[in-house]
């Protein structure tokens, strides 16, 4: 059963070739005896999830009953919702995200919560209080961050699907690393009531799966305006697995010189055996040029922190979180809490966005930032005049191994070079499987305009149905 597809479950079980039941204890068991070969899970509610499949089987609806996982840093009644930190360590939600809501009430099973950087700020999976995320391809490498846990569940087939959150490429970088299928959607396009905000102009959730279909199947369900999120944006939701069978013969994609100026030789060779494959398919290849995403970078460390050191600061020992517990007098209570509450790489975010911040270099670095990110925004505005859309690299790299970026921050940062401009710019985009480089998955990245994710999702699918990436497995996950 974990071999199949979402769309593959779903007929399973409409098809009486097993019941949700049957579905659920079959992941459950995987989650035990393989869990501990990546750290994927870090809670597991099986009691509730074997209770929610028992309810679904007596339906006899056959529309649902799917188990699922949730990246940490989603709210849900049923079980704690830490985002890694030490200072959430024991946080049980009093109510539930609109996305957890929307997957219930679609019969789906949750099965429990994936392992993430702490408040969603790296991109390894190594900021985690509950350790690192390693590769299901090889232990020794990273899973890609911040979502790593559910990139590196769906790779291991410990789950059908699961949620993420993308910030800054936090979806689409760990389903490159791992060699999965995840979109960031249109910022808006999902609520993010329930969802434990880092920089709340630039996160967004969705779905990672196996394939281009999973990802549309579970989009159609979590996307749509909800009256708790002011960012939300009212706009029909179409049903997006009903497009991506359409011909993609003559769409225009545009490929940005930066994308491949000074590229890893091995990354440029796998990006254009994909475009060999789209030429084969008659789509249209364009080059074209976005001036001002090299900026992206240093734009993106100024705006998330400056929110993320907002957004934390009701993080004190006293309105929520981890408190200590001997503290001498009130500014004790505060830096103690936080100090020991917070992870390094959360610090130093906070630090920076608390300084960008500052009455003395507000209009010198935040403003200046805001006033880039624009430029950037309309940069792709322009260029999607002409093309349809995107397509580059996911990242600059492969996945890199466990503690090899530790002393250079920076380096770290720039693991986010060709998917922190499309967060800043508020567009979708899709990473997709592309091959194997070293044994390491390749991810390949399909930026649409804004609210095309249909079109996305279209040239996805139809890459996935000439290839085979999307459908092979790490060799110690297969059985």
């Amino acid at each position: 059963m974990h071999t199949k597809t979402l769309k593959e479950l779903y007929e399973g079980i409409k098809n009486k070739e097993f019941s949700s039941l049957e579905l659920t204890e079959h992941f459950i068991k995987r989650i035990k005896k393989l869990n501990n070969k990546i750290n994927g899970f870090i809670h597991i509610n099986e009691e509730y999830a074997i209770k929610k499949s028992k309810i679904f089987d007596k339906k006899k609806s056959y529309n649902g009953g799917i188990p699922f996982a949730h990246k940490d840093i989603i709210c849900t009644t049923e079980s704690k919702t830490t985002c890694s930190s030490k200072i959430l360590k024991n946080f049980i939600s009093p109510y539930n995200a609109t996305i957890h809501k929307k997957l219930l009430q679609a019969n789906f099973i949750p099965i429990g919560k994936t392992n993430m950087d702490e408040f969603a700020m790296g991109s390894s999976n190594e900021k985690s209080i509950f350790g690192p995320v390693y590769n299901p391809w090889n232990n020794k490498y990273v899973s890609g961050g911040s979502s790593g846990g559910s990139a590196a569940c769906v790779a291991a087939r410990l789950i059908p699907i699961a949620t993420g959150t993308d910030t800054g490429g936090s979806i689409r970088q760990p389903a490159a690393f791992c060699g999965v299928t995840g979109i960031k959607p249109t910022y808006g396009l999902i609520s993010r009531y329930g969802i434990i905000a880092f920089a709340s102009s630039l996160d967004q959730a969705g779905p990672i799966g196996k394939t281009a279909e999973d990802c549309a199947i579970l989009l159609e369900i979590i996307a749509g305006y909800d009256k708790n999120d002011s960012t939300s944006i009212k706009i029909k939701i179409p049903k997006y697995s009903n497009y991506i069978n359409n011909s993609i013969e003559k769409t225009i994609i545009g490929i940005p010189n930066e994308f491949i100026t000074n590229l890893d030789d091995n990354i440029k060779n796998n990006l254009y055996q994909a475009l060999n494959i789209f030429k084969n398919l008659k789509t249209i290849i364009k080059y074209i040029t976005l001036p001002n995403i090299k900026l992206s970078i240093p734009a993106y460390y100024i705006i998330a922190p400056a929110e993320c050191s907002s957004n934390l600061s009701k993080y004190d020992g006293i309105r929520f979180g981890y408190k200590y517990e001997n503290s001498l007098n009130i500014k004790d209570l505060y830096s103690k809490s936080r100090s020991e509450g917070f992870g390094e790489e959360v610090i130093r975010r906070i630090m920076i966005g608390t300084y960008v911040l500052s009455s003395s270099y507000y209009n010198e670095y935040y403003i200046k930032a805001q006033k880039i990110r624009a430029i950037i925004r309309n940069d792709y505005i322009n260029a999607f005049k002409k093309v349809n859309v995107i397509l580059g690299p996911t990242t600059p790299t492969n996945a890199f191994k466990i503690n090899s970026k530790k002393i250079s921050p920076t380096e770290m940062y720039k693991s986010d070079i060709y998917t922190c401009s499309v967060n800043l710019a508020g567009l979708p985009a899709i990473s997709i499987p592309t091959g194997l480089i070293n044994n390491l998955p390749v991810g390949l990245q399909i930026i649409g305009n804004f609210f095309k994710e249909n079109e996305i999702l279209n040239l996805a699918h139809q890459y996935q149905l000439n290839t085979i990436w999307h459908k092979i497995s790490p060799p110690q996950f297969i059985n």
